[in-house]
């Protein structure tokens, strides 16, 4: 049939697969962790060079009725993607680490939003979408300017040699009580944006509240009570991915986002549970591979570098973003384990490994290009800043460590 987009979909995804598997081995070996190299063939099959060099050519590969199918997929490898960023964060971290978890942590938050805050308020009347107020703006552009990638930062942990030293637990620590903050804040944005006025937020934000501890004082023993009884117990992949969706059901019906109830659901179930260890396992090694590519491309055919021109005030801004960023998470991550008595390498080390921003700032920014909060300009500024700042932090640990690792 002429009008049946299962064709175009079984040739877009597995050229997307293979191009997003050549540029993952690509940027490995330049030292560089895989998703960086995903991220940027998402962008290279978008309008910023397939779609301004051959545009016939990428209408054959991604046809506009593929599209939403593949948008789709995309979107549920990210749902189960940030179960696993949930799974991954060890909150036990947080706890026993004394004065400079409390500082760093404190500070790798407080100071991107705060300078985010500022970068957002001279760029609202440049980049703001038309009747986005001033308060959502600003507000997103600074949880922007403050997450950190967990996931990619716990593998360039692994990659160096840090994942058991100091340094990399103060930064897992770190990391964890940013995203957390980070994704609680995203909440309060999207409630926001969601419209309803004040009254409409503070409803919102009373059910996400009572969701969260209906998860956590709720959900949460009730599963770690099934993990000591049944040790071997059933469920596996489907039962948990049965889980997952329900919760991110479920906060995308309170007005959060789906992304966030698999994020919490992922963060209250077991780790050391063997049917859980072995479905994440399956699903790190099949759903998140062939899906989450797909959501990378949908995210490069919403970056469009050509937007920007030969405007020289926009490439300014894109400079002062990321001046911002780097300044803000590096320099404020490494500036306050400096203050807890860290040695200078170390703290400069730590306040690399935080500026790592990776897929967690891609997901971050379809949320806000989705609610209408940012535009495709400052969606393209933001992901360069993303990508940039996660290329940057392989080399610069190497380097001030100084091979050892």
């Amino acid at each position: 049939m002429a009008g049946d987009p299962l064709p175009g979909v079984l040739i877009a995804v597995p050229v997307v697969l293979l191009l997003c598997g050549a540029g993952a081995v690509v940027m490995r070996r330049c030292g560089q962790p895989a998703v960086v190299g995903e991220i940027a063939v998402g962008i290279l099959l978008g309008p910023s060079l397939l779609g301004w060099v051959w545009p016939e050519g990428q209408g054959w590969l991604l046809p506009g009725k593929v599209l939403p199918y593949l948008g789709v997929l995309g979107n549920l490898g990210l749902v189960v993607f940030m179960f696993l960023v949930g799974l991954e964060l060890d909150l036990g971290l947080l706890r026993g680490r004394g004065r400079t978890v409390a500082v760093v942590s404190q500070a790798s938050v407080v100071v991107p939003l705060a300078l985010g805050g500022l970068l957002a308020a001279g760029m609202y009347g440049s980049f703001a979408p038309e009747g986005v107020g001033r308060g959502e703006f600003v507000l997103f552009v600074a949880v922007a300017m403050s997450v950190t990638a967990f996931p990619v930062l716990a593998r360039i942990l692994t990659e160096q040699g840090l994942h058991g030293t100091p340094v990399g637990a103060v930064a897992m620590a770190s990391a964890a009580a940013a995203d957390v903050v980070a994704w609680c804040l995203l909440a309060v944005v999207v409630a926001v944006a969601g419209g309803g006025g004040a009254a409409g937020a503070a409803v919102t934000g009373v059910l996400a509240g009572a969701f969260l501890a209906g998860m956590w004082w709720g959900l949460r023993p009730v599963l770690a009570r099934c993990a000591k009884r049944r040790a071997d117990g059933g469920g596996g992949v489907v039962g948990l991915f049965a889980g997952l969706c329900v919760a991110a059901y479920a906060t995308d019906a309170i007005g959060v986002h789906a992304l966030f109830g698999a994020f919490v659901f992922g963060a209250v179930v077991p780790r050391d549970w063997a049917p859980v260890e072995g479905a994440a396992r399956r699903m790190r090694e099949v759903v998140v591979p062939v899906l989450l590519p797909l959501f990378f491309v949908g995210s490069g055919l919403r970056t469009d570098v050509g937007l920007l021109g030969g405007d020289a005030g926009a490439w300014l801004w894109v400079g002062a973003v990321l001046v911002v960023a780097v300044a803000a998470k590096w320099g404020g991550g490494a500036g306050a384990a400096l203050l807890a008595g860290e040695p200078v390498r170390d703290a400069v080390v730590l306040g690399a490994l935080l500026n790592c921003r990776g897929v967690t700032e891609l997901v971050v920014l379809n949320v806000g290009l989705g609610l209408g909060v940012i535009g495709p300009e400052l969606f393209t500024v933001l992901v360069l800043m993303a990508l940039v700042t996660t290329g940057v932090t392989g080399p610069v640990v190497r380097r001030m460590l100084g091979g050892n690792r």
